[in-house]
C-alpha cells in the first residue's frame, strides 16, 4: 500500500486565512472588549491550527509529532506558572519592587 497523502487544496486554506484575517480586523471595530478578546483569540487559535496542520504538513506526520507538540506545550506551561508567583510578588526580605512601589520611583526623581 501506498504511504502517500492527497495533499490540501492551499489556496482554499489561504482564502480561508483571508477570511480570518478580515474578521480579526473588522472585530476590534464595534468597540466591545469581550468579543474583541474572544474572537482575536479564537482566531488565534484556529489560523495557527490551519497553518500548522496544513502549510507545515503536521496533519499528515506520524503522532509523534502531536505527542512532542503537546509536550512542549505542556512544558511551557510548566515553566511559566513555576516562575510566575515569583517575577508577581511585590514584596521580599531582600529587595523592593520598584514599579510595584511608587516611593522608589519618587526617591529617583
Amino acid at each position: 500500500m501506498s504511504d502517500a497523502h492527497t495533499h490540501p487544496n492551499y489556496i482554499k486554506i489561504w482564502y480561508w486565512l483571508l477570511v480570518l484575517l478580515a474578521i480579526s480586523v473588522v472585530g476590534p471595530m464595534f468597540e466591545i472588549p469581550a468579543l474583541t478578546i474572544i474572537t482575536a483569540f479564537g482566531i488565534a487559535i484556529v489560523k495557527s491550527y490551519l497553518v500548522a496542520a496544513y502549510f507545515m504538513h503536521l496533519k499528515f506526520e506520524k503522532a509523534i509529532i502531536w505527542f512532542l507538540l503537546t509536550l512542549s506545550i505542556i512544558l511551557l506551561g510548566v515553566f511559566f506558572f513555576g516562575t510566575a508567583p515569583d517575577l508577581m510578588m511585590t514584596e521580599g526580605d531582600q529587595w523592593i519592587d520598584c514599579i510595584a512601589d511608587k516611593s522608589c520611583v519618587e526617591q529617583r526623581l
